[in-house]
């Protein structure tokens, strides 16, 4: 006994069996012909029946088998089907529901409501015919003047279909037998091969490829002739019908989800692969703009873009069998993709995924530049320190995220310098408004431009990120402000152990000799130099512009109090304390209990009080992991004397680490 029987033969029919069978409902598909059995494959939940019934038939199957519910999915031309399947039901007792296929609406085209009133429209006006109605209509059209020269049918190819066609006169080139379905391009040829004037057709829907051959007919200049629906019928959607069964049945739904990179955002940029996967889905999602650009007339949509709402609506939405989440540009390029992904992992949901054009593949080829030696980045609604990166690369490429974006980044490459550097700039791409231009920095410090642009910045002067701690002191601006020498600094760095994000203190700052170093070893981080003295205040700003750091800033004032109101570190530098070492590693490590510090100390007193401060931590902190270490520093350079070289001792320096680690649990 099956839970429910569908009258198929359409492709709405087809896919509620299809829909059935993958959610385990038992389903009989009745359709009309061997023919149309091919569109469906049977399986444990669904049986196929190949024949023509009438109403006294009907009715016998359904008092054999009971089901609950009848669902009428032909096509919206079977009248009398539809007729005597509703009687039959009504007869049985049985829910009837019928199935409607979405009716689609077109502008600058011809609407009639019948085949004889296609021929007096075309009666008294010349050109060839691209007649698709099928092989049941044609015989109304044999009353037009030389219809065996005008008329191009085009009917399915089954031998008792191209019989009849041939005894009304249609034969040869006038006689196109082909299965579908047709894609524009395929109608836009067959348009354009017979050089057609009107193309006469029923509005079939989308499953009938209506939409295709009206798209077709505009491309080609062509007037489409619509014979519109026979008789206004009560019903509902595919969609709805499915929605229905799956609450009825309890269905957890059955998905196959497609994460597709849609490109640029116009028609011109979806992949042919991104098209069909468009074209197959019964529901696109995405935020409004870009679901907008790929959605078909009719095609159901909802529009979000928050990764877990999305991933929520589709597990409490299990009448929709493929799911199309349109994403901008390509799903591997600063894409929501990779949040969506660890959900559905979540979930345990496995989605397909097309790759789609990105706005830096689109960009710089529209500018002429490769790509694989360019930094990317991305800047909207993140901090990515594009100034450095402009500094240090040729070729920069960002993705912005506001309007004053150019003006602001102009703004700052001209304050650091760098207001000769070339900036391309890309808005809109790829719409008919598409906008792409190149100027220096300092032009465009006023530009309003696209909130979501993208630009390039060409440096051919950039000075590549060193590959090593220890930059040579000579490089760095200098006054009567302590400076921590090169190979101190080169120890010191490599103790600190700073990543590209890390959050970096250096107190007692002087010349900026650390914080550069730090700010270029942290190139997305961010770098507070703490300095109390106005000449090195001075030389920090100095050295801060003559190396482009705008991750560093410059904090003036005495530690630990300066510190207070600074973002929690994750490493801190303690060149000069004041006397308030104790404080200031209390400060730190209440920001941050597992903040790493590297402390360097001259004199034996500060030693001994920095000794003392990590003895105490130790004692205090005994549900931590305490890593320390003591490296005492000497340094002798070479001095010229004559022929001779004499080497010149530095003072040596205590360079002491100490770190907090979470305590392993033992079992």
């Amino acid at each position: 006994m099956y839970k429910a029987i569908v009258f198929a033969g359409t492709t709405e029919g087809y896919e509620i069996c299809r829909f059935l069978s993958a959610n385990k409902i038992s389903a009989l598909a009745c359709v009309a012909t061997e023919y149309g059995s091919h569109s469906l494959e049977a399986g444990d939940y669904l049986k196929i029946q190949a024949k023509r019934l009438d109403e006294q038939e009907m009715t016998e199957l359904f008092h054999k088998e009971l089901p609950e519910f009848i669902l009428d999915a032909t096509h919206p031309y079977a009248t009398e089907v539809t007729k005597n399947i509703k009687s039959a039901a009504l007869a049985s007792g049985i829910s009837y529901i019928r199935v409607l296929r979405a009716e689609s609406q077109s502008q600058n085209a011809v609407y009639v409501e019948t085949a004889e009133q296609a021929v007096e429209y075309l009666r008294d006006r010349e050109g060839r015919i691209f007649l698709t109605t099928g092989s049941k209509e044609l015989a109304a059209f044999t009353t037009l003047p030389d219809y065996r020269e005008r008329i191009y049918a085009r009917v399915l190819s089954l031998p008792s279909v191209v019989e009849a066609c041939q005894k009304l006169g249609f034969e040869g080139k006038h006689l196109i037998a082909m299965q579908g379905p047709f894609s524009k391009e395929m109608n836009e040829a067959t348009l354009r091969q017979y050089e057609c004037q009107y193309l006469v057709t029923k509005d079939s829907g989308k499953a009938g490829g209506f939409q295709e051959k009206i798209d077709a007919a505009f491309a080609c200049g062509v007037i489409p002739v619509i014979i519109g629906r026979p008789v206004q019928e009560e019903g509902i959607s595919l969609t709805e019908c499915k929605r229905m069964l799956a609450k009825y049945f309890f269905c957890e739904g059955n998905h196959h989800i497609t994460l597709l990179g849609i490109g640029m955002g116009s028609e011109d940029t979806l992949t042919i692969q991104g098209k069909r996967a468009v074209e197959k889905a019964d529901l696109i999602i995405g935020a409004r703009r870009i679901a907008d650009a790929v959605a078909l007339p009719g095609q159901e949509v909802f529009y979000e873009y928050r990764s877990r709402e999305i991933v929520d609506y589709i597990q409490n939405h299990p009448e929709y069998s493929n799911i199309v989440v349109a994403l901008s540009g390509d799903v591997g390029f600063y894409s929501g993709a990779r949040k969506l992904l660890e959900l559905f992992g979540e979930a345990s949901i496995q989605p397909e995924i097309i790759c789609g054009i990105s706005s830096v593949v689109y960009f710089m080829s529209k500018i002429g530049l490769s790509w694989d030696n360019a930094k990317i980045v991305s800047a909207h609604g993140k901090n990515c320190n594009l100034i450095s990166l402009i500094y240090s690369y040729e070729k920069t490429f960002a993705i912005l995220g506001t309007a004053d974006g150019v003006a602001e980044l102009t703004k700052k490459l001209t304050g650091y310098g760098m207001g000769e550097v070339i900036v391309y700039v890309g808005e809109k791409l790829s719409y008919p408004d598409e906008k792409i231009f190149a100027k220096m920095a300092r032009e465009l410090t006023d530009y309003k431009a696209d909130p979501l642009s993208v630009v390039c910045v060409y440096n051919p002067e950039a000075e590549p990120l060193p590959a090593t701690h220890g930059m040579p002191d000579e490089v760095f601006l200098r006054g009567k402000a302590p400076m921590t020498k090169s190979e101190v600094r080169s120890v010191s760095l490599t103790k600190l152990k700073l990543d590209q994000n890390s959050v970096c203190y250096d107190i007692g700052a002087g010349t900026g000799s650390v914080s550069v170093e730090m700010a270029l070893r942290a190139s997305q981080g961010q770098v507070y130099a703490i300095e109390k003295k106005e000449d090195a205040l001075n030389l920090l700003k100095a050295n801060k512009e003559k190396f482009a750091l705008d991750q560093m800033q410059i904090i003036a004032g005495t530690a630990p109090e300066a510190m207070e109101d600074l973002p929690a570190p994750t490493h801190a530098f303690i060149g000069g304390s004041s006397g308030n070492l104790d404080k200031i590693i209390d400060l730190l490590l209440t920001k941050n209990p597992q903040v790493r510090i590297v402390i360097n100390c001259i004199t034996l007193e500060t030693v001994s009080e920095a000794i003392s401060c990590i003895r105490k931590l130790e004692e205090f902190g005994a549900d931590k992991e305490w890593e320390s270490e003591v490296v005492q520093l000497a340094v002798s350079r070479a001095k010229n004397i004559g022929r001779y070289h004499m080497m010149m001792g530095e003072n040596p320096i205590y360079i002491i680490t100490v770190q907090a680690h979470k305590k392993e649990m033992s079992l």
